[in-house]
């Protein structure tokens, strides 16, 4: 049995089921475990945050200064936390709310989610 593409001419084999079910299930785990967010700061700052859960938690961090980090979570008492290896860069993220440190001053602050 064979099946037309709806976007080409030539004729293609149907996959298995199972083998759709498959991808299927694999890319719906990877976007369940990616959580998008935007935070709107003070001055006029902005951070567009993925948050990426798993094993080797991390934050990709988009900053309205042109900034692109990648963060790997650290531990936290309360929050969640994530830092570079020496933590001169640390990022706060609290319920709706978030601020970024750089080398201890406070560079995005009153940071809250966008809806």
């Amino acid at each position: 049995m064979s099946v037309r593409c709806v976007h080409c001419v030539r004729r293609v084999r149907p996959l298995p089921c199972m083998v759709l079910l498959a991808c299927v299930g694999v890319a719906g785990i990877a976007e369940a475990k990616a959580i998008h967010a935007r935070f709107t700061c003070g001055a006029g700052k902005s951070i567009a945050a993925i948050f990426h859960n798993g094993p080797q938690s991390r934050v990709r961090l988009s900053l309205s200064d042109g900034r692109h980090l990648v963060l790997p979570q650290a531990r936290s008492a309360s929050g969640a936390r994530y830092a570079n290896a020496d933590e001169s860069i640390v990022f706060w993220n609290k319920g709706d709310t978030a601020f970024i440190e750089e080398g201890g001053r406070m560079t995005y602050r009153d940071c809250a989610v966008t809806q």
